[in-house]
């Protein structure tokens, strides 16, 4: 058991990493964002279908039709995800844009509230109210560098775009239990190369060895060793011990943006990711204020 905690905590964390770094490889790439995402779901299709015939789940008794369609829907709900997340980088820069992004589990909230008749409590309808603070304090930060602020709000509203998405994928997700993961993202990324074949712009190439590297790593890396990783740490860590790993991804997305880019948050745009990091940890983890938790509201 503890050599499974040990072994789920270190692949989560290496997942979370690697998922810090896309902005970067996005921006190296010098590519316009359809062609980067339909490079990562080919390059990530054939990372992934190698994986899923070692491990033998090509069979057509693995999925049924029904499922197989589930997945194609959550597919097209991640690649859109991904075009509109990877569009906000150079926009409201990659910290910025991955902080927003991370408002993601209050959707998810919202969403099962509507979808599944959950019940929505005191306690994740105050951390939803803390997060909308942390979201003002972002948007109303003048855009620091290279940002102009029509740009900059276009970059905060796909950030929140992506981040709902990102929801509505969770929630397909949610009725695929059961289904091999690894199999589902394959799924995944073949419904993205079939969405943006007709889109991606072939006429410009990326140029160079630095491009193309940028390109097969997020394909490789970014989508085929990175679902590895996380789908394995999750089959292996308890909800809390994931949720609470899963906030190593935005730190190191600042990060990478601090050192590869120079760009520094202002007084107000640190406080407003704190408040939205804190509050998405306190609805992932189910922080309460005492012991007793308030009566709950119907949705």
């Amino acid at each position: 058991m503890e050599k499974d905690l040990f072994r789920g905590s270190v692949e989560m964390t290496a997942a979370m990493i690697i998922s810090g770094t896309i902005g970067w490889f996005v921006l190296m790439s010098g590519q316009p964002v359809l062609s980067v995402v339909f490079w990562r779901c080919a390059i990530g299709a054939v990372t992934l279908l190698a994986v899923c015939a070692a491990l033998g789940l090509l069979r057509p008794d693995v999925i049924s039709l029904k499922l197989f369609g589930l997945a194609v829907i959550g597919g097209v709900a991640i690649v859109l995800n991904w075009v509109l997340l990877f569009a906000a980088y150079p926009r409201a820069s990659i910290a910025i844009a991955t902080t927003v992004y991370n408002v993601q589990p209050f959707m998810l909230v919202g969403l099962g509230a509507l979808i599944f008749k959950e019940k929505l409590t005191v306690t994740k309808l105050f951390w939803l109210g803390f997060a909308f603070a942390g979201m003002l304090l972002i948007v109303q930060a003048k855009p620091g560098g290279t940002y102009s602020g029509s740009d900059y709000m276009t970059g905060i509203a796909l950030s929140l775009g992506a981040a709902f998405l990102y929801a509505i994928a969770s929630i397909v997700a949610k009725q695929l239990k059961g289904t091999p993961p690894h199999l589902i993202a394959l799924i995944q990324v073949s419904v993205g190369i079939v969405m943006l074949a007709p889109l991606a712009d072939f006429t410009t190439l990326p140029q160079g060895a630095g491009e193309w590297m940028s390109i097969v790593t997020i394909g490789v890396v970014h989508t085929g060793l990175m679902y590895i990783l996380l789908y394995s740490a999750i089959q292996r860590l308890p909800t809390h011990i994931t949720g609470s790993l899963s906030f190593i991804y935005p730190i190191a997305a600042i990060l990478v943006d601090y050192i590869a880019f120079g760009h520094a948050l202002q007084p107000s745009q640190l406080i407003g990711s704190a408040v939205i990091l804190i509050a998405a940890a306190g609805t992932s983890l189910g922080w309460t204020f005492r012991r007793s938790v308030p009566a709950s509201i119907k949705a």
